[in-house]
């Protein structure tokens, strides 16, 4: 398969549709692939005209992790490169987190290593009921903190359920996730692919700004030292959106019950 094809983005109507292609390799995270998947969020700050993302995966299993054999033994390289290895899969990370765009996953069977990273990494995660998620990297001789993991994880489940599934590797079903708050529905892939649509329609409602500062408002109240602090923050966004005229045509359509027309969209 040429390397063009191991990542499928289509874009239509403010939405990207960004498909995990390499279905033969359980979708695993190979240089090609890893790069695609950086160079595409990487790409977003600058995208005014897609306002939301839906992250997906060919074939029956979501992402299987790294694709051990395509990448060379820890051995075989000295500190520097291997760090460099680290780099090109951590930054996908970071930049689906910074992109202005909120991203919902759509995650089938196997998400293990760096497939758990991708799937926490998403704003909204939904899943099929074979969904299983798994810190792979404490099973192959690292440890289970890796790619934003032992961050996310522990903010979302509580220390005690992150330790339990980081110190051991074990898999985390659909139903536990879903019962943790991890997953926001389980159902038939046809009908979670669908309900990622249904997100990001009522998501595309928004105005463009508010959108974007509210992904923005939520990744740093995570961090905030207090409610002051975050109340300060909001009152600021809120300011803000007030000055755009599309917050007089959001509030016009909510009125006037209709669509709203909003500009440069």
């Amino acid at each position: 398969m040429p390397d063009g094809d191991v990542l499928q983005i289509e874009e239509a109507g403010g939405i990207a549709r960004v498909t995990l292609n390499r279905p033969q390799r359980l979708n695993a995270l190979n240089p090609a692939l890893a790069t695609a998947l950086r160079d595409h969020f990487q790409g977003l700050q600058r995208r005014l005209d897609l306002r939301v993302v839906i992250l997906q995966a060919a074939g029956a299993q979501f992402c299987a992790g790294l694709d051990l054999k395509e990448q060379a033994p820890g051995d075989a390289l000295g500190a520097e490169a291997m760090m460099a290895v680290q780099h090109s899969i951590r930054d996908i990370m970071i930049a689906m987190r910074r992109c202005p765009q909120p991203v919902i996953g759509v995650i089938q069977g196997a998400a293990s290593g760096g497939g758990f990273a991708l799937a926490l990494a998403c704003d909204v995660r939904l899943a099929t009921p074979d969904a299983r998620m798994n810190a792979s990297f404490i099973r192959i001789g690292l440890t289970g903190c890796d790619m934003g993991v032992s961050y996310f994880l522990p903010r979302m489940v509580g220390s005690s359920v992150a330790a339990e599934y980081l110190l051991t590797g074990r898999f985390m079903t659909a139903q536990r996730a879903l019962a943790l708050g991890l997953f926001s529905q389980v159902g038939a892939l046809d009908a979670m692919q669908a309900e990622a649509q249904a997100l990001a329609d009522d998501m595309l409602r928004c105005t463009p700004l508010g959108l974007r500062l509210t992904k923005e408002g939520l990744g740093h109240a995570i961090d905030a030292g207090g409610l002051e602090a975050v109340i300060a923050m909001e009152d600021r966004q809120q300011v803000l959106c007030t000055q755009s005229g599309d917050f007089h045509e959001g509030m016009a359509a909510f009125l006037e019950k209709r669509e709203p027309r909003y500009r440069n969209v």
